[in-house]
C-alpha cells in the first residue's frame, strides 16, 4: 500500500513540475514578444513595465485566456458606459436583477498592442487612479498595492500576487530603461536576432488555465 502511494504521490509531483514548466515556458515567450510596447507605455505615461507586464500575466492567464485570445484583451477591461470601441461579451461575474449570471461587456481590440495602450489611458484618466502616478515608477510593491487600494481587483490576495509574478520573472529590469528609444532598440534587437519579425504568441495543445475576473 505504500508503495502504491509513494507512485501516486510520484506521479503527482511529475504532473506538476509539468505544468510548472509549461507556465514558465509561455511567461518567457509573453515576456519577450510584450516587454517593448510595455516599455515604450512607461515612458509615455510613467507605469511601470513591470507592473504592466505583471499585470498582463496575471489578468490573461499568460495570454491563455478566452478574453485574451478573442478578443485581444490582456487586462480584463470592461467597456463602461463612455466605451465607444468594439466589446466582446463574456460571463464573468455581473448577474441580473434574479441573481442569475449574465454576460459581461469587455472590451474588444484588434491587436494586443491596443490593450495595452487603452490600459495606460485607463488608469491616466480615471480620478480614481490618480494616487498611482504619484509613486515613483521604480517601487513595483508600492503600485501594486496602490492598485488594489484604489480598487482594481476584488481579490483581496492581487498585490501579493502581482509582485509574486514580478519577482518572478524579474520584470524590474523593464523598468530601468530610461531612454525613449530604449523600447525601440529591446524590439529591433529581436528581430535582428530572430532574423524576422517574432512569431504569434501560441499556446500547446491541450493545455488549458483558468481565467480571471475582470474590471
Amino acid at each position: 500500500m505504500i508503495r502504491i502511494w509513494t507512485m501516486i504521490l510520484g506521479a503527482w509531483l511529475s504532473i506538476g513540475a509539468i505544468g510548472h514548466e509549461i507556465e514558465n515556458d509561455l511567461a518567457v515567450a509573453y515576456v519577450e514578444r510584450y516587454s517593448a510596447i510595455a516599455i515604450s507605455e512607461m515612458q509615455d505615461h510613467g507605469i511601470p513595465a513591470s507592473i504592466k507586464l505583471g499585470q498582463a500575466l496575471l489578468e490573461s492567464n499568460y495570454g491563455t485566456s478566452v478574453l485574451a485570445q478573442r478578443s485581444q484583451n490582456h487586462f480584463g477591461l470592461k467597456c463602461k458606459d463612455y466605451w465607444e470601441g468594439k466589446k466582446y461579451y463574456h460571463e464573468d461575474d455581473d448577474f441580473d436583477t434574479n441573481g442569475k449570471l449574465i454576460k459581461s461587456c469587455f472590451r474588444s481590440y484588434d491587436q494586443v498592442e491596443d490593450s495595452y495602450r487603452d490600459h495606460s489611458d485607463f488608469l491616466l484618466h480615471s480620478p480614481t487612479y490618480k494616487t498611482l502616478f504619484e509613486i515613483d515608477k521604480t517601487d513595483y510593491r508600492a503600485w501594486a498595492k496602490g492598485l488594489k487600494a484604489c480598487g482594481y481587483a476584488t481579490d483581496p490576495t492581487y498585490p501579493e500576487k502581482l509582485i509574486r509574478i514580478i519577482e518572478r520573472y524579474g520584470l524590474t529590469r523593464y523598468d530601468r530603461y530610461t531612454q525613449s528609444h530604449d523600447a525601440q532598440v529591446v524590439l529591433q534587437t529581436k528581430w535582428k536576432t530572430n532574423h524576422k519579425p517574432p512569431e504569434p504568441f501560441l499556446i500547446p495543445d491541450g493545455y488549458i488555465m483558468g481565467t480571471f475576473k475582470k474590471h
